[in-house]
C-alpha cells in the first residue's frame, strides 16, 4: 500500500464499502458526538468523514490534534446511516472508520479559522497566505486564475500565435508609471529596470520577422493599489501582431474574450456586441472612458438650456461664462421615490466635495424641486426634448469645466444607478457582462499645471493621419490608434496600432517635449531597428488579474493572486521589502542617504 494514500478525500463512494484504504489531508474540522469522534479531512480534492469509533483506543490521541494538523489515516469504508448521508458532498454516502493514524504535520493554535469564515481581516489574512489559501473560496479563485490561464494560451495558440519570453532585466524606459530599479554588481553605478510591460520586446520581436507573438507577461511598475490594481507587480496577455490594423486586434481578441467569459462565467450572459466607443462620446455620455454600460443611465450636455436668457440661475450663469459647461443625467420614473431618495443623492455629492446635485422633478407637465423656480416653462420643455425626460422623471445636473464636469457626471451617473433598487428600469443590469471597445484617443493632451503638450496614452501608437497630421493638425485634434477594451467599467487592457516609422516616432516626441538624445537614450534600441525595415504591427494586453476578479465576482484584486502584497506594497508573510545588508550595499557599491527620522518636539 502506498505510504500516504490510496484515494483522495473526494474518490470514495458506496462502490469502496468494506475495502481498507488509506487516505491523507488537513483536518478541516472535528466533532465529538458524546465518544464517537468524526474528523472531517480534506485536501485539494475535497472532503471525507472519517470516524474514531467508541472505545477504540486512537480516541485519546486523536483529540490531542488540533485543526490543521496534516495526517493520514487507514480503515474501512463504510455506508453512512441514511440519515446521516450528505448529499451536498461527493463523498457523503459513505465514512471512513479509522484503523490507524499518523501525523504528518502537526499544527499550532491557528490565528483565524480556516473551515469557516470568521471576519479575520486583511492583514493577518495576508500575513499567514498559506493557511488563507486553504480556503474553500480562495481555493477555487487561485484554480479559476490557473484555468484562466491555460485557456488563454490554447485559444492563442489555436489562432497562429507562438509564445516567447523576454527579459525581466532591462532598461528604465517613461511608460507612465515609477520603475522598481535593480542595481547592477557588475556595473558600478548603473540600474536595470523591471519591465513595466514587455511592449519594446515586443515590438521587436515583430521587427525581427515574428509575426505572432503572445506571452503570459510579469509586468512591474511602483504604483499606488487600488481594488482593481495591485501594486508591485501584475499579469497579463501580452500580444503583438505584424501586418495588421486595429480592426485585426480587435477579431483575435474578442473571440478569446468571449470564449473566455462564456467558458468560466457561470450563468451570466454575455452581451452580443463588442461596442465601439470613441474616447470623447464615452466621455460625454457616461463621464468615463471605461464606461459600465449595465449601468442604462446617459449623460447630456444641457449647457444651451442654462445659457438661455430666460434662465436666471445664477450659480450655472457664471460657470458657463467662463467657458463652464453643464451636464445632465435623466432618472427615469422617480416621481414615487421619497424625498430621502433625493436627500442622499445630494449628500452623495457634498460628500464627493461639489454644494450639492440640483435636479428637476417632472409632475403633471410642469417642473418642480429646488432649482426648478428658475427655469421657465420654454426652457424645461427644451430640457425634456434634449434629456428625453417626460412625466415622473428626474434631471440632476451638474455644472464646471467642461473635464471636472465629465468626470464628476460620470461619478453621479454611478451614485444615481446605485441608488435604485434591484429590478427597477434605472438600476444596473445583474448577471451580464458587457464588453466595449474604447477608440480614437487624442494623440496628446496639456498639462492643466505647466502648460506643456504631452502623450495622453502610449506614446508608440501611430497617429492617424501620420506625419501628414502631425504637421498639419492643431496637435490636440491630432487621433492616435489606440484603444482600451472594457468590461462592466473595468478596464482590461490598453492597446494600440505602433509607429513603426522612425521619422513619425521622432517628430511625435519631438511634439511632447523629448529632444533626439533622449529619444536615442531612452529607445535607441528600437529606434535603430525601426531603421533596418519594420513591419506595420498592432497589439494589446489584456491584464489576467483583472479578467480573474470578474469572473469570480471579487471586488478586490488581491482575492485573485496567490501571494499578493497589501495596500501599502509589503509583502506581510515574507517581510518584503527588507534592508540590506551592509555587506549587500558595499558589494554594490550603494552608499543609502535615508530621509531623517522626524524629532518630535518636547516643547509644551
Amino acid at each position: 500500500m502506498h505510504p500516504y494514500r490510496t484515494h483522495n478525500c473526494a474518490e470514495l463512494r458506496q462502490d469502496h464499502i468494506d475495502d481498507t484504504v488509506k487516505i491523507s489531508g488537513w483536518i478541516h474540522r472535528k466533532r465529538d458526538h458524546g465518544g464517537v469522534l468524526f474528523i472531517d479531512l480534506r485536501d485539494t480534492h475535497g472532503l471525507t468523514q472519517c470516524v474514531v469509533d467508541e472505545g477504540s483506543p486512537l480516541l485519546a490521541e486523536v483529540e490531542k490534534i488540533r485543526p490543521e494538523s496534516v495526517i493520514t489515516v487507514t480503515g474501512k469504508v463504510r455506508l453512512r446511516p441514511g440519515e446521516t448521508q450528505n448529499a451536498t458532498m461527493p463523498t457523503g454516502e459513505v465514512e471512513l472508520y479509522i484503523d490507524e493514524i499518523e501525523v504528518q504535520g502537526a499544527a499550532e493554535v491557528i490565528p483565524f479559522q480556516v473551515a469557516e469564515d470568521d471576519g479575520a481581516g486583511e492583514e493577518i489574512r495576508l500575513k499567514y497566505r498559506y493557511l488563507d489559501l486553504r480556503r474553500e473560496k480562495m481555493q477555487k479563485n487561485i484554480r479559476l486564475r490557473n484555468d484562466v490561464i491555460t485557456s488563454l494560451r490554447e485559444r492563442m495558440k489555436g489562432q497562429g500565435f507562438q509564445e516567447f519570453q523576454t527579459p525581466i532585466l532591462t532598461a528604465s524606459s517613461p511608460e507612465g508609471a515609477r520603475d522598481f530599479l535593480v542595481p547592477s554588481r557588475l556595473n558600478p553605478g548603473k540600474f536595470y529596470a523591471l519591465p513595466q510591460a514587455p511592449q519594446q520586446f515586443k515590438q521587436l520581436l515583430m521587427m525581427s520577422g515574428f509575426d505572432k507573438y503572445f506571452q503570459i507577461a510579469p509586468c512591474f511598475r511602483d504604483e499606488d493599489s487600488r481594488a482593481d490594481r495591485s501594486p508591485g507587480e501584475f499579469y497579463q496577455l501580452d500580444m503583438e501582431m505584424s501586418f495588421v490594423t486595429q480592426d485585426d486586434v480587435f477579431n483575435v481578441i474578442e473571440p478569446v474574450m468571449r470564449g473566455i467569459f462564456e467558458e468560466f462565467g457561470g450563468d451570466r450572459t454575455i452581451h452580443s456586441d463588442f461596442v465601439k466607443i470613441p474616447y470623447l462620446e464615452s466621455m460625454m455620455k457616461y463621464g468615463s472612458d471605461k464606461p459600465d454600460l449595465r449601468n442604462p443611465l446617459e449623460i447630456v450636455d444641457v449647457t444651451e438650456v442654462f445659457a438661455r436668457d430666460d434662465v436666471e440661475f445664477k450659480a450655472f450663469k457664471g460657470t458657463i461664462e467662463k467657458g463652464g459647461v453643464v451636464r445632465a443625467i435623466r432618472a427615469p420614473n422617480v416621481g414615487d421615490q421619497p424625498r430621502s431618495f433625493f436627500d442622499k443623492l445630494n449628500s452623495w455629492a457634498q460628500g464627493e466635495g461639489a454644494p450639492g446635485l440640483g435636479y428637476v422633478l417632472f409632475k403633471d407637465g410642469e417642473g418642480a424641486g429646488p432649482i426648478a423656480k428658475f427655469i421657465p416653462a420654454a426652457a424645461q420643455e427644451e430640457l425634456k426634448k434634449i434629456s428625453g425626460a417626460e412625466d415622473g422623471d428626474a434631471v440632476f445636473f451638474i455644472c464646471n469645466q467642461e473635464l471636472a464636469a465629465a468626470k464628476f457626471a460620470g461619478a453621479a451617473r454611478e451614485a444615481i444607478c446605485n441608488a435604485f433598487p434591484e429590478g427597477h428600469v434605472a438600476a444596473r443590469e445583474q448577471g451580464e457582462f458587457k464588453f466595449c471597445w474604447i477608440v480614437d484617443f487624442p494623440m496628446f493632451e496639456m498639462d492643466e499645471e505647466t502648460g506643456k503638450m504631452e502623450f495622453s496614452h502610449n506614446p508608440f501608437s501611430m497617429p492617424q493621419g501620420g506625419m501628414d497630421a502631425l504637421e498639419n493638425q492643431d496637435p490636440l485634434d491630432i487621433l492616435a490608434w489606440q484603444y482600451d477594451i472594457v468590461c462592466n467599467g473595468i478596464e482590461l487592457s490598453s492597446g494600440a496600432i505602433r509607429n513603426h516609422k522612425p521619422e513619425i516616432m521622432e517628430k511625435a516626441f519631438d511634439m511632447a517635449g523629448y529632444d533626439k538624445q533622449v529619444l536615442e537614450d531612452k529607445f535607441g534600441g528600437m529606434l535603430n531597428a525601426m531603421k533596418f525595415g519594420a513591419p506595420p504591427h498592432g497589439g494589446i494586453a489584456p491584464g489576467i488579474d483583472r479578467i480573474v476578479m470578474i469572473l469570480a465576482d471579487e471586488p478586490n484584486i488581491r482575492e485573485v493572486i496567490v501571494f499578493p502584497m497589501n495596500g501599502n506594497a509589503q509583502d506581510l508573510m515574507m517581510k518584503a521589502p527588507s534592508t540590506a545588508s551592509a555587506e549587500q550595499l558595499k558589494e554594490l557599491n550603494i552608499k543609502l542617504d535615508l530621509p531623517k527620522a522626524k524629532v518630535k518636539s518636547e516643547a509644551a
